[in-house]
């Protein structure tokens, strides 16, 4: 019952190619961002688009596997967990954010097509 407490689950597009890191400890991080979008009718009947960014992680097996199969433009179901982080800039500012740490993903978008946004 565990892992219901913390998932997302996401469709949507790569909005850049993935950044794929390997570090001295060799492990591998990509790190991506996910365009979600919805559309409605507002409330003098127009449609209206509200897309929503999402910052995503992926460690270890599933970066690798991000790195061979995605790219910038593919449209993707994504499973993952919330993570908040505290940071500290340059300055001595605390900041807050909020990021996806993936753990599966599938993907949609056949990788002969283009990767262009529709």
């Amino acid at each position: 019952m565990n892992t219901l407490r913390n998932k997302v689950s996401l469709i949507g597009r790569l909005g850049a190619q993935p950044e794929v890191t390997t570090f001295d400890t060799g492990r591998t991080l990509a790190r991506f961002t996910l365009a979600t979008n919805e559309r409605f009718k507002d409330k003098d009947g127009n449609w209206q688009d509200n897309t929503q960014w999402h910052v995503i992680n992926a460690w270890g097996k599933i970066a690798e596997r991000v790195k061979k199969a995605l790219n910038k433009g593919q449209e993707i179901i994504l499973e993952g967990k919330l993570v908040h982080q505290t940071y500290e800039t340059k300055s001595g500012e605390k900041r807050y954010g909020t990021v996806i740490e993936a753990t599966e993903f599938l993907l949609l978008t056949p990788k002969s097509e283009p990767t262009t946004n529709k």
